[in-house]
């Protein structure tokens, strides 16, 4: 009985981690390869082992350096306003409104549309439609191409990946207030607490794994950030909005520079996973447990 069971357990589970090791696993290793050695990518071209020369390179590329600095920039950003619109949402639709089943279909509707997509809708928005508002109504301080100016054109780009995530991350907070007991909620209620009070005491505590989870992905992801950022800005104006992605296709696709590429994609990986590896540790010692 527990052969067969195995055998089931193989069937399963086997062919999933042959894709995942010829799709990741492979491929991942062989990047770590190419990183220590000079190539364009051409088959027939030599590929110059230069050991930890590309890394050193990394120090000065100044390019990569302020790359570096507008994804962190727009990451902390983007996580703070994705998270607390996502909450605020999650908050609204769990009350009594009598609209709330329509409201969470409305705000979760932007993250299924794709982000090349989306970022030509908002190209357009923030583009033309902003410019033509300004005209009309004279509020040009306010209303004017936003991608034409390099800190407009960051903020832009924070305001589309609110826009689209903000829905996604609120049903994850939304299961996490749907979990916490009536009962809990009740008594709070009876002894006074209010709105303020009940979720800064009783409701934020006890959403911490939501917490987690949605300070996870909006990390990864907001890191990791490259369709939104190609079709919205292009790294314009000026690379002001060329973030870690982009730099690294550039370097690869646009200058032929496989080997130095991929020494970028190590140390972005790097970057990624520690910076989630300690968010996930130090959120994970807040969880309280029901």
């Amino acid at each position: 009985m527990k052969t067969s069971k195995y055998v089931w357990y193989a069937l399963f589970t086997v062919p999933l981690f042959l894709v995942f090791t010829s799709v990741v696993l492979i491929p991942f290793g062989i990047g770590i390869l190419y990183s220590f050695f000079s190539w364009d990518g051409l088959p027939l071209n030599p590929k110059i082992f230069t050991g930890f020369g590309n890394f050193v390179t990394l120090c000065s590329d100044q390019r990569f350096l302020s790359s570096a600095g507008h994804t962190v920039v727009f990451t902390l950003l983007s996580v703070l306003f994705i998270n607390a619109f996502g909450l605020a949402f999650a908050l609204l639709v769990t009350t009594d409104l009598k609209v709330r089943n329509a409201a969470r279909a409305m705000l979760f509707a932007p993250y299924l549309i794709g982000g090349l997509i989306l970022g030509y809708i908002w190209k357009f928005i923030l583009g033309d439609a902003f410019r033509a508002l300004g005209e009309h109504t004279g509020l040009t301080a306010i209303f004017f191409n936003w991608l034409l100016h390099p800190q407009f054109a960051l903020l832009a780009l924070t305001v589309v990946s609110t826009w689209q995530m903000a829905g996604y991350i609120m049903i994850i907070y939304i299961t996490g207030i749907q979990a916490i007991p009536d009962e809990v909620i009740e008594a709070a209620h009876v002894d006074g607490a209010g709105f303020w009070r009940t979720f800064l005491a009783i409701k934020f505590p006890l959403i911490m794994q939501s917490f987690t989870v949605c300070l996870f992905l909006t990390l990864s992801n907001c890191f990791k950030i490259f369709d939104v950022n190609l079709s919205l800005t292009n790294g314009g104006p000026y690379n002001s909005t060329e973030l870690f992605a982009m730099n690294i296709y550039r370097e690869i696709f646009n200058l032929n520079n496989y080997g130095y590429g991929q020494a970028k994609a190590i140390v972005f990986f790097i970057i990624v996973a520690a910076v989630t590896l300690v968010q996930v540790s130090i959120t994970k010692k807040r969880e309280v447990e029901l």
